[in-house]
């Protein structure tokens, strides 16, 4: 467990670091994508990197994607049924793949618009005129998004920048050496495998 949460952590502590460093300050999140029983484990790991866990799992939030906008017919059907059902106190974020549907979720209610799979240009557009007529509501960019274009996607109109940081992560390997001798407490680094010693 120790050696997959410093891999989460690793990784989202260098998208949160290139995301500061562009001089964006919104939320570097996860996504609910989690390894099948170590979702605690990689949740907490986002944390501790500085990078928002996003929801905890389904219970924590409505997320309408196209099967649930396409079962009710359109995006404003769907977000009417979610809130009825979820109340006031669960937010509804919704999928949307151009600012014409990001507009509509806003309009009807979303708390959150995911502009999702958007170049950044187009995504940063899209955002700004959302904001603008919705200045309440969250934009999250979503889909497409690598260590290497994520400050390309950083701008005062959105909010979070979610990627799945505990999928296909490095999993970093430790050696604890008892070392004779040492402090009690000491820790250095020592072993072939340039882990970690804790004596």
């Amino acid at each position: 467990a120790l050696s997959r949460a410093s891999g989460v952590a690793t990784r989202a502590s260098q998208a949160v670091s290139r995301a500061r460093a562009a001089g964006w300050h919104g939320a570097v999140a996860g996504t609910r994508k989690t390894t099948p029983g170590f979702r605690l484990v990689e949740k907490y790991a986002l944390l501790v990197a500085g990078a928002d866990t996003h929801r905890y799992d389904l219970s924590h939030m409505v997320m309408l994607k196209d099967n649930h906008i396409w079962s009710c017919g359109s995006i404003t059907a769907a977000v009417v049924k979610a809130r009825r059902a979820a109340g006031f106190s669960t937010k509804v974020e919704v999928e949307a793949r151009n600012l014409k549907e990001g507009i509509e979720a806003a309009a009807a209610g979303a708390d959150i618009v995911m502009l999702d799979n958007m170049e950044p240009g187009a995504l940063k557009k899209a955002a700004a005129q959302i904001k603008r007529a919705y200045p309440h509501v969250l934009i999250e960019a979503s889909g497409g998004i690598t260590m290497e274009n994520l400050a390309q996607y950083a701008s005062a109109d959105v909010d979070v920048i979610s990627k799945s940081y505990h999928q296909g992560y490095d999993v970093l390997d430790y050696s604890l050496k008892i070392i004779p001798g040492a402090a009690i407490g000491e820790v250095g680094s020592h072993g072939d495998q340039g882990g970690a010693a804790v004596s």
